[in-house]
Formats: structure tokens, C-alpha cells, sequence
């Protein structure tokens, strides 16, 4: 699992590699009006892209990857992926 974040300042599919981000032009105005629809996230360990919210871009929910494959359970800390402990 990649550590660190690396962040997207446009919109280039290609280059979404495991832990890229990219924060939406639109962040804040789709999804639930209480934690809307912020960022567009490449899982740190698989890649699988997956749309990611507010409240866990601030590190407030975990990241769960949407892969069928891959069971990644994350945070995010400023630019660090910290992994969920086991509860």
C-alpha cells in the first residue's frame, strides 16, 4: 500500500496510480448534502478508482476500496494514507 498521497491538479485518467487523487471542480455539490462527494481517489493498494467524500478527505470516515478484490481500509491524514487497525 502506497503511503503518501499524490495529488492531481487536473483531470488525467492515465495518470491515476495507486494513492492519486484528484479533488473535483464540483466538490461539495453532488452526493448527500451532509458529506458530499469531494475527490475521485485511486486505492493505495489496488488502483481501483472510487469517488471519495468530505468528511474522508478530512480524515473524520474511513476509505474502504470498491474493489471485489481488494479489502483496503484507510485514512487520510493531510497527504499520509494511514491503514484502518483491525477492530
Amino acid at each position: 500500500m502506497v503511503a503518501e498521497l499524490n495529488i492531481l491538479s487536473e483531470w488525467i485518467p492515465e495518470q491515476m496510480g495507486p494513492g492519486t487523487l484528484f479533488v473535483l471542480e464540483n466538490a461539495g455539490d453532488i452526493g448527500e448534502k451532509e458529506d458530499p462527494y469531494w475527490a475521485v481517489l485511486s486505492c493505495p493498494s489496488c488502483g481501483t478508482l472510487g469517488l471519495i467524500t468530505r468528511k474522508q478527505m478530512a480524515g473524520l470516515l474511513p476509505v474502504i476500496c470498491g474493489s471485489r478484490e481488494c479489502s483496503a481500509q484507510f485514512f487520510i491524514n493531510d497527504s499520509n494514507i494511514v491503514p484502518r487497525k483491525p477492530s
